[in-house]
């Protein structure tokens, strides 16, 4: 078993042999959650007995459009408030949530082609298509109409990523 923290969370990590992963960790209202990754490519949410952490008291099998649809729903919201808060943080950055309107100069086109850091000094961190969010795109990444591009940077440098995504 390796033990590993994700933010304020420790999380277990078991192998099981034959199966896959299983990663568990212990709410603060001190519930046991856990997924179990099978090499299949399913996922169980699972949900201990509050009274015996060992015994499973609901099993969620997910397939894989199923277990997206749930780290979408789960970590969309998650990164914009973590990049929220280091704008509080740091001063002088901020991020800003871009809209691709259909039609755009970039709407069919890579983010390699708008060229947004070396023209402007911004990162475009993520972009949320239709509610799943695709985290460090690379530039090959295609952008299309209705994408909503996240981007960190100084005021100037952001206005100027808008800029860009509306007039090219």
């Amino acid at each position: 078993m390796d033990k590993r923290r994700i933010g304020a969370v420790e999380v277990e990590q078991t192998a099981l042999p034959g199966i896959g992963l299983r990663h568990e960790f212990t709410t603060r209202s001190g519930r046991r959650v856990g997924v179990v990754s099978h090499r299949t490519g399913r996922r169980d949410l699972v949900i201990y007995d509050k009274e015996d952490p060992d015994r499973a008291c609901e099993v969620v099998k997910l397939n894989d459009e199923e277990a997206d649809a749930l780290v979408e729903l789960l970590g969309a919201p998650r990164i914009v408030q973590r990049l929220n808060a280091l704008h509080r943080e740091v001063e002088g950055l901020v991020s800003l949530q871009l809209p691709i309107a259909p039609g755009s100069p970039y709407d069919g086109r890579t983010m390699g082609d708008a060229r947004v850091r070396s023209r402007t000094g911004a990162s475009i961190v993520a972009v949320v298509r239709a509610g799943q969010v695709f985290a460090s795109p690379a530039p090959d990444f295609g952008l299309t109409g209705d994408d909503i591009v996240v981007v960190v940077g100084s005021p100037d440098s952001t206005d100027a990523v808008a800029d860009i995504f509306s007039n090219g």
